[in-house]
């Protein structure tokens, strides 16, 4: 019994502990007295209970992790990506010399236009030309001999006619016209080669382009050896149309259709804008870099373009290509992947997420997530699916966290 139900019940009369005594009067102050002990027990009871239930609602409400929460902000509509690329020629090659010799003279510097046919340089091959000579003669010696074979050959049939000669005389004839004929043909292949060789003491542009270098000049020796490195001469770029490989992220593969539209923009030329065509891609994801290499060809009549140019490749995303973007503290890098968590009926949901591009303090997301879901800012790394959270009422809704999630 407490002390306060004590002193209760010394407030009771003594006479009240001699029921002899009592009245009507006596027995209904003892019955108020029991009832007030009653209520004054009652209200103890009631007060230790309903503080033991606040005390399990507090703690489980403190062990209810907060949290911060922002909405994905959708992308617009019309969307394109922005890739680094560098210009290319059209066809780039490089001029060797075929034949061994020394630089006579050369016609055409850095710089210049030329034609396809147009003398770049002139070899002087003086071993190439006494050999052409020596062919000739041996060619000449050749041909005599077979005009004598064919002339004995000639007479030894008719001979045979009358029975004049022997059948193996007149075989023996006619087989040396043969051999004549076959050493004429020798002979002649062995000009022709040398003629070859001295055609190219001319150095000609194989086609239309731009001289980007000249590497030799006179008096140079030319060795065109096969056990030399040899030397290249000219550096011709064709640049009337200039072609930009562009390695596409995996995730934005379908934008890669040829004959799509592209547009370049450069440092150097603010404000302009030149056009392209994509016109082929390699069908194949690099491993390395997850990225599919394109080609994208740009018109250059004038030459304004320079081969080797920094460039800016703008292409547009298809229209069923359609992003959103959220704070980079709401990434959740797991072994199984990368994820997000999700908020849904109070519980968290990891959820995973396909990155498009980083922005810094933001990143794209490509697929996983909606407009409407809400996000958890700065998730700790023991958070897992199925978790109870509770919203603070300072996160924000517009994709920006409110002042407890500020991103960091």
């Amino acid at each position: 019994m407490t002390t306060l139900q004590t002193e209760e019940l010394e407030r009771i009369p003594t006479s009240v502990t001699n029921p002899r005594r009592m009245g009507v009067g006596a027995w209904l102050a003892v019955a108020l007295a029991l009832l007030t002990v009653a209520y004054v027990i009652y209200s103890g009871i009631a007060a230790r209970a309903a503080a033991a239930d606040m005390l399990v609602r507090v703690t489980d409400e403190s062990a209810t992790p907060v949290v911060n929460v922002v909405h994905p902000v959708a992308a617009a509509a019309a969307q394109e990506i922005v890739l680094p690329g560098n210009t290319q020629p059209f066809i780039d090659s490089p001029i060797y010399a075929r034949t061994s010799g020394y630089v006579k003279r050369w016609n055409f510097d850095i710089g210049a236009r030329v034609k396809k046919g147009d003398l770049l340089a002139e070899i002087e091959t003086p071993e190439i030309d006494q050999q052409l000579q020596q062919a000739r003669a041996n060619l000449e010696t050749a041909q005599a001999n077979q005009q004598l074979a064919q002339t004995t050959a000639d007479r030894w049939q008719f001979l045979l006619k009358s029975n004049s000669v022997s059948k193996q005389e007149t075989d023996q004839a006619v087989s040396n016209l043969a051999a004549q004929k076959a050493t004429v043909d020798s002979r002649q292949a062995d000009v022709n080669r040398l003629e070859q060789l001295q055609s190219f003491e001319k150095v000609t542009a194989p086609f239309d382009g731009v001289l980007t270098a000249r590497n030799t000049d006179v008096g140079a020796l030319i060795d065109a050896g096969a056990a030399a490195q040899s030397k290249e001469l000219f550096h011709l770029a064709s640049i009337d149309k200039l072609r930009v490989f562009v390695a596409i992220p995996e995730v934005y593969s379908s934008a890669a259709q040829a004959g799509a539209t592209a547009s370049l923009t450069l440092d150097e030329f603010p404000g302009r804008v030149f056009h392209g065509t994509l016109v082929r891609n390699s069908n194949s994801i690099d491993a390395a870099s997850r990225t599919l290499m394109v080609e994208v060809d740009v018109d250059n009549p004038n030459g304004q373009l320079l081969p080797g140019a920094y460039v800016s490749v703008h292409i547009r995303l298809p229209g069923k290509i359609r992003s959103v973007t959220v704070p980079a503290n709401t990434m959740l890098f797991r072994r199984e992947g990368l994820r997000v968590g999700v908020v849904r009926d109070g519980r968290v949901e990891l959820t995973p997420v396909t990155i498009g591009r980083d922005y810094g303090s933001t990143v794209e997301i490509v697929s996983g997530l909606r407009p409407n879901d809400s996000i958890v800012v700065d998730p700790p790394d023991s958070l897992i699916s199925g978790t109870q959270v509770r919203l603070s009422s300072l996160g924000s809704s517009a994709g920006v966290p409110g002042r407890e999630g500020v991103v960091r």
